[in-house]
């Protein structure tokens, strides 16, 4: 896949409804939790304030154990890197963030390849972290 610096064509590209994550703080909690990809909340801090049913089964983890964790020490330390966390913290300090990425997840679970959406909302003056699975080698088999 290759990567580029627009994040909106990019998020176009790779998120199902990306659309939605533009108006993300406006769905019901119903929708919020039926979403194609996963969605994370977090507040200034990166502390997790909301969690989807589609990160839930990315992740493995239910909305239970990660609801007001840390999401980079304590949900998913791997990334705690300037190329995650650090993004994060420098849009969330300036109230602007809109990155897109590839990552792959590597703690407690086995790798997982994702596409990454930082994105600043503010309305709510808080962060969220989209991310969409991309399909293993025996998936797309």
């Amino acid at each position: 896949m290759q990567r580029t610096l627009d994040a909106t064509k990019t998020a176009q590209a790779v998120f199902p409804d990306w659309h939605r994550t533009e108006a993300v703080d406006e769905l019901s909690e119903d929708e919020f939790d039926d979403l194609p990809f996963g969605a994370i909340r977090l507040d200034a801090g990166g502390v997790v304030t909301h969690y989807n049913g589609a990160e839930a089964k990315i992740s493995g983890r239910q909305k239970g154990d990660v609801i007001g964790r840390n999401f980079f020490t304590e949900v998913a330390p791997c990334t705690d890197v300037q190329s995650f966390a650090g993004r994060f913290r420098e849009g969330v300090e300036r109230e602007d963030l809109n990155h897109v990425f590839p990552y792959t997840f590597d703690v407690e679970m086995r790798p997982t390849e994702v596409w990454i959406r930082l994105y600043y909302s503010k309305n709510r003056r808080t962060a969220w972290v989209f991310v969409v699975r991309l399909k293993t080698e025996e998936e797309r088999q």
